[in-house]
């Protein structure tokens, strides 16, 4: 392999696709605030069904996940899959300015989930075949950290545009907002297409081998991570909890803006630190912050418990939305670093969706501290399974 340039220990290659993260995460979040209420006073969509169905969605694109993994091992052509998922996204959300039922909306944003389900596991084999031997965490850590920030800056230059084109009517400032999120993502695009390199074409063709999916090891922390998936609410019942405790609605905004700056920042320096502990420890540790934060929002009443909660919430995201990608990486073979990276990918899909379903209905049935606690119990069986019958190394 050529001498790649590094930027901060960081290499190029990584460096670039973690800018396109930020860039297509900022262009989804500068939607993300004005959906709710275009799809209920635009669209006149309702609330529960536009949740439900967006939920189905988000696990069908788990199984892209897996596939375009498997495609982009036998073609060795990662960043085509990358470009493809990027540039699908790209078009469907600005093509939203042009909606005018629930029909067209639920088209659009389901070409978007395959988008996502293209470009994901290809993506994340590529960020790992572009990371130094032994640093993979590290690499997975900065494309965390830049695609949290994306987030972050999003729905400010939503709240910015939003103030710029408030002497329209909401409908067209609305449909503008989804044309300029075009923007940042065709960036990225571009940034894809022409600056960043494909590295499987130097990986050996497929040999005899025992195919890492046959490791026991690797099935149980699958096997454990659908367990901890089945404990992972949506943020949403962190605002809920929020409301629940007397806050406004501003008020609940400040502690999820709190939350994602302690993603953002904890995403690096944990993947650079797992590098030298190991993967599982953190992952393990992960899944005990998990369930002491939703023991706090289970029985927070004051403000600091309230804010240490959303803070461990913050550093346990960093850690599971992170190192697995990079422990998956670390475990498979070269030849099939995108299949396993999309299965891990897949198990969580598909897992994840019935988990905040679970909590809501707890919540409904008795209260929201029976759900967050569920939630805390999933978590602690979890760390307890990764640290007894995982492995550091799988194969």
């Amino acid at each position: 392999m050529e001498k790649e340039r590094k930027i901060a220990g960081i290499s190029w290659n990584v460096f670039l696709l973690g800018l396109v993260s930020f860039l297509n995460d900022m262009s989804s979040e500068m939607i993300a605030p004005i959906v709710p209420t275009y799809l209920t006073d635009i669209l006149k969509m309702g609330k529960l069904a536009s949740g439900s169905i967006m939920g189905l969605i988000e696990s069908l694109s788990s199984l892209f996940k897996v596939i375009f993994g498997y495609i982009s091992d036998v073609f060795r052509k990662r960043k085509t899959f990358v470009a493809l998922g990027y540039l699908l996204s790209t078009i469907a959300k600005g093509a939203l300015a042009l909606t005018h039922s629930w029909w067209d909306f639920l088209t659009l944003r389901i070409l978007d989930r395959i988008g996502k389900g293209i470009r994901t596991a290809p993506r994340d084999a590529l960020i790992a075949e572009s990371s130094e031997k032994g640093k993979s965490g590290k690499s997975f850590g900065f494309h965390r950290m830049m695609d949290t920030l994306g987030a972050v800056t999003g729905p400010l230059v939503a709240v910015g545009l939003l103030a710029l084109l408030s002497k329209y009517p909401k409908e067209l400032a609305y449909r503008y907002i989804f044309l300029i999120s075009a923007i940042p993502g065709a960036i990225g695009v571009l940034i894809v297409i022409f600056l960043v390199k494909d590295r499987g074409g130097i990986v050996k063709k497929k040999i005899k081998e025992i195919s890492s999916l046959k490791s026991p090891h690797l099935r149980a922390f699958l096997a454990v991570v659908a367990i901890a998936a089945l404990g992972r609410y949506s943020y949403a019942f962190t605002l809920w909890k929020v409301k629940e405790l007397g806050y406004s609605i501003f008020q609940g905004l400040e502690f999820y803006a709190l939350f994602n700056v302690i993603y953002a920042l904890a995403a690096y320096p944990i993947g650079s630190y797992s590098d030298k502990v190991g993967k599982k420890k953190i992952i393990t540790t992960g899944f005990g912050i998990a369930g002491l934060a939703s023991l706090l929002f289970a029985y927070s009443k004051s403000l600091a418990m309230l804010m240490l909660a959303f803070i461990l919430y913050g550093v346990y995201m960093a850690i599971e939305d992170t190192i697995p990608r990079a422990y998956m990486a670390d475990l498979a073979k070269e030849y099939e670093k995108g299949t396993i990276i999309g299965m891990y990918h897949t198990v969580f899909g598909i897992f994840v969706f019935p988990a905040s379903i679970i909590v809501g209905y707890l919540w409904q049935t008795y209260s929201l501290e029976i759900g967050f606690l569920y939630a805390s119990v999933m978590n602690f069986i979890a760390m307890i399974l990764m640290g007894t019958f995982v492995k550091e190394k799988a194969n």
